[in-house]
């Protein structure tokens, strides 16, 4: 069978994706990840050890000895590329590892490509957030709007999107561009939003809220993501960009107040709100993002298939299953 590499997939987003290619496909799935803090490590690594259409290789993808050692091996058919680092407040903390990884070890990737497999499809997952700032009567994000990154992190994200166009346009490799809205689910790492919101409440801490906590933010369900993943990879045009939205804009503070009403049912705490503690906004932060998903959904028929109260739902009780 055919290998599929899959960068970064012991992230929260690959994981799921590793998931759904095993089930839609019959690809053997080649998993190159650093496994940081951020990963699934043990979830990943046990996965690899029972199916034997899963390899996992611990690598960063800034090494071009090792990438150029895997594309030996392997000789991939295609490569998904969700290798990233992508914790904001982190990329304001300690810029150079975003760009290590995020900028240079795309470069690396497109190399190994372009040297050894050129004729391979390259999906380069990105985000909204190189997109900049939207004004509330702002019409949504298009793949046509400008880029205007506001943080460390979405801009080396910005910089790996044009790295990857680039290497389309002079060298002629088989890439597609996705930006995605914000992504929640089941086994996302603690640090973000949701799960934290989560985790917190259950210990009966503080919820700190940045600023007015009336940022807005469009959510999408990571199934749906994955979804519209295969979907780009299988049927997207090469050189294309593609917008992943989930149709949901939804100020933090609503997030916030909808998770802990679901945690209230489902356990029988009561109060939660109270936790709630308004700190000093982020540097940079952007007031809202929005997708317009309308291209892909147009040129491929891909459009979300999770309401919020569905994902939501779902997401709440599978951190308080675990």
């Amino acid at each position: 069978m055919a290998n599929i590499l899959v960068t970064g997939g012991a992230g929260f987003i690959g994981t799921s994706l590793v998931y759904r290619l095993l089930t839609e496909t019959d690809n053997n799935i080649v998993i190159i990840d650093k496994l940081t803090y951020a990963s699934n490590s043990d979830e990943i690594l046990e996965l690899s050890q029972n199916n034997p259409r899963v390899d996992l290789i611990e690598a960063c993808i800034s090494d071009a000895d090792a990438l150029r050692y895997i594309y030996s091996e392997y000789k991939p058919v295609g490569i998904y590329h969700l290798a990233a680092e992508s914790h904001v407040d982190n990329s304001i903390k300690s810029s150079r590892k975003f760009i290590e990884t995020n900028i240079i070890g795309t470069y690396e990737l497109l190399e190994t490509t372009r040297e050894l497999a050129p004729n391979i499809r390259f999906l380069h997952i990105s985000t909204d957030e190189v997109y900049g700032d939207l004004a509330l009567e702002d019409a949504a994000f298009t793949e046509e709007t400008s880029y205007d990154p506001s943080s460390p992190y979405s801009a080396s994200k910005a910089s790996s999107d044009h790295l990857v166009r680039a290497w389309h346009r002079t060298y002629g490799l088989n890439t597609i561009v996705t930006n995605c809205s914000n992504n929640y689910g089941p086994r996302q790492h603690k640090e973000k939003l949701i799960p934290c919101i989560i985790n917190r409440a259950l210990e009966g801490k503080e919820l700190p809220i940045y600023g007015d906590g009336k940022q807005i933010r469009d959510w999408l369900y990571v199934g749906d993501h994955c979804d519209a993943l295969i979907s780009a990879f299988k049927n997207g045009k090469a050189g294309a960009t593609y917008n992943i939205g989930g149709n949901n804009e939804i100020q933090n503070i609503d997030i916030v107040k909808c998770i802990l009403n679901i945690i209230e049912q489902e356990t029988g705490k009561k109060d939660l709100d109270k936790l709630i503690t308004y700190v000093k906004d982020r540097p940079g932060h952007d007031r809202r993002y929005a997708i317009d998903s309308s291209k892909i959904k147009k040129d491929i028929g891909w459009e979300p298939s999770y309401t919020f109260s569905q994902g939501i739902n779902k997401t709440v009780k599978w951190f308080l299953n675990r």
